[in-house]
């Protein structure tokens, strides 16, 4: 009697397979957010999440822009344009997600227009109907902290969603427009020194669903001031600690009139720092010559990667391994200063600029104070989009840079190398001041250094005695928060032969070094 009720239970559990709609299949999305804004502009961003079930090979985002806005500089996708219809397609090295995976583009734009019509690979970019509408968690425990004269840091916990899928935080300081970014954490930067801040913060997913704010939480910046020339290396050249026989910095001091030095280069042997592959760090190599110019009033950088070595960001798979080596490097030297050059294949590896962006920053908070440089390729228009992108991925760590080093050489143009010089600093300044709007023209000159070739450059192009001057006097109007110059031996030299000890100009010994000597910030 039994057998026929299960029997009706089981067709009518069929039925209702049968006759309930298919849930909504999950699709790609590409969010759009303003980081930052300015009068006149912003620089916008899309995050791209591959909310489906099977990997995405590539992916393309259009859309238009109104009357008067337009994309300038632009870093992690490759740009065609049609009148105002603007298509980003991914590069080599982004363009594969695997399901929850995201991936961002950006640009800086003139003009403060918002996209219209988004299509992503030509479907819309918020994805089909039906789709996601319930909100990520809040973020909680929210904390201030990290304070300097000028800046506060932000941290929080990840939320969740029931997708998955958090593709971002929106911070809002003191009620105002919130700012997005892509991590746990969010340095305000240009504050007014011995000021309180509110800070709330909230969690945005694939499907552009917010949550609540978080209860807002206050800090209060230090009494020092802002970021600016005053306490730092006005004037720190180069030195190839690699040169044979050993360059002593103390006797080029005594002899040149210059303070200051950026000893070159740390670099890794395996997941371990050395100096050019000869030395351990850790035994203090050179301390001595650091210890004899610090007693002269004077001050050593450490600079590391370089040009023909492994940055450790490169060769360390872990961030807690990348700062244990950073860290040995601080403490041996009890450093004050450390520079980053980066260049080559390094500007454009994200996954290793992510890794040294999110090392600097705990290394800043394990050592309050100290003052971090980036050294990066540059053209007469500017830092490139990769050198951008560096610069982009430490501020939004909570990196607080104190310079942004161009290396003003080889262009590879048939151009005035001393105009050149002059050029790419202030257009750089331009780039920062879109990356740190909240910053005074007189905070981001402090931000911008510049380093020229001396004499001969590897493209055959001279940077000679009158370009310097040039410079110099560029940088005492600006007050640039730094100057140096590749390299002192070979100033030291003043010699004609090869390039890595000569400069193949008529010059006397140290003769750059004394025109750079005079800036003093």
């Amino acid at each position: 009697m039994r057998r026929p009720l299960a029997l009706l239970a089981v067709f009518a559990g069929a039925l209702l397979l049968v006759l309930a709609p298919p849930a909504a299949a999950a699709s790609p999305v590409a969010a759009f957010s303003k980081t930052s804004t300015w009068d006149g502009g912003y620089q916008g961003a899309y995050t791209i999440t591959n909310g489906g079930s099977s990997t995405l090979t590539g992916w393309t985002v259009e859309f238009d822009l109104p009357s008067g806005t337009t994309v300038g500089s632009y870093w992690d996708a490759l740009l065609t344009r049609s009148g105002s219809h603007y298509t980003f397609k991914n590069r080599e090295y982004n363009g594969s997600l695997v399901p929850g995976a995201t991936a961002t583009f950006g640009w800086v734009s003139s003009g403060t227009g918002s996209p219209a019509n988004c299509r992503l690979d030509g479907a819309s970019c918020e994805g089909g109907a039906g789709g996601d509408t319930t909100p990520p968690s809040v973020p909680s425990g929210v904390t201030v902290g990290s304070a300097t004269g000028s800046s506060l840091t932000m941290r929080w916990s990840a939320s969740t969603d029931d997708s998955g899928a958090v593709t971002g935080y929106e911070v809002s300081r003191d009620g105002a427009a919130p700012v997005a970014v892509t991590g746990t954490s969010y340095t305000a930067t240009g504050l007014q020194a011995s000021t309180s801040y509110s800070f709330r913060v909230r969690a945005r997913d694939a499907a552009g669903n917010t949550s609540a704010y978080s209860t807002a939480v206050g800090g209060t910046t230090s009494s020092s001031g802002g970021p600016g020339p005053s306490g730092g290396v006005p004037t720190a050249p180069y030195v190839d600690m690699g040169a044979w026989p050993t360059p002593s910095m103390p006797a080029m001091s005594s002899a040149s009139g210059i303070k200051n030095y950026t000893m070159a280069f740390v670099t890794a042997s395996g997941c371990k720092a050395m100096w050019f592959n000869a030395y351990d760090p850790r035994d203090g190599w050179a301390r001595d010559q650091m210890d004899a110019i610090r007693a002269g009033g004077g001050d050593v950088k450490v600079s590391f990667g370089g040009a023909t070595g492994i940055e450790l960001a490169q060769a360390c798979g872990s961030v807690d391994a990348l700062l244990t080596e950073y860290d040995a490097v601080v403490t041996a030297y009890d450093l004050k200063y450390v520079d980053f050059d980066i260049e080559g294949s390094a500007t454009a590896d994200p996954a290793s600029v992510t890794r040294r962006s999110q090392a600097l920053a705990r290394l800043q908070q394990a050592h309050p104070g100290l003052r971090i440089s980036l050294t990066l390729p540059v053209l007469p228009e500017g830092l490139t989009a990769d050198g951008l992108n560096v610069v982009k991925s430490a501020r939004d760590a909570g990196v607080d840079l104190d310079v942004v080093n161009v290396m003003a050489m080889d262009y590879y143009r048939g151009v005035d190398y001393g105009d050149a010089a002059v050029q790419a600093a202030q257009s750089t300044f331009s780039q920062l001041k879109s990356l740190y709007p909240g910053r005074t023209d007189a905070q981001l000159w402090a931000m911008v250094a510049v380093t020229p070739m001396l004499g001969q450059n590897d493209d055959g192009h001279v940077y000679d005695q009158a370009d310097a001057r040039q410079l110099v006097a560029f940088a005492q109007g600006r007050h640039l928060g730094e100057l140096a110059f590749w390299e002192s031996t070979r100033d030291r030299n003043a010699c004609t032969g090869a390039l890595y000890m000569c400069t193949n100009i008529p010059q006397s010994p140290y003769e750059f070094s004394k025109i750079f000597a005079t800036y003093t910030g």
